[in-house]
């Protein structure tokens, strides 16, 4: 079960519910409460094994609907280019006259607008 927690909390927020109720319950307990197998499995009421049977199956399921939708790795190419954009905006700054930089400060206000807006933050 080698994971990379905030891989499998992204793909948790993307796609958990489509996982069963079970599987969402404790692959929130684990990854985004921290919880322990053994914790998982007082609280479920379930063997220490059928926790971890449990996100094993759940991780391939994520890792599968990634795989065939691949909305996270939209998702981060986009934050990616915003904040590319945002750099090189700002490295523009200081080459530019006054008109330009006015610009490029509205530019820079409209690209932060639209990361608040996709949940970003540039």
């Amino acid at each position: 079960m080698a994971h990379n927690t905030y891989e499998m909390t992204m793909l948790l927020d993307f796609y958990g519910q489509l996982l069963t109720e079970k599987q969402r319950e404790c692959c929130d307990m684990y990854y985004n409460e921290d919880f322990s197998l053994a914790e998982i499995a007082s609280l479920q009421s379930i063997s220490r094994q059928g926790v971890r049977d449990t996100l094993v199956r759940a991780e391939l399921s994520l890792r599968d609907t990634e795989e065939k939708l691949g909305l996270l790795a939209r998702e981060l190419e986009q934050r990616e280019i915003l904040d590319s954009m945002a750099t090189k905006l700002k490295q523009l700054e200081p080459l530019l006259s006054d008109e330009a930089k006015k610009l490029a400060l509205s530019l820079t206000d409209e690209l932060t607008v639209l990361s608040k807006r996709l949940g970003y933050g540039v």
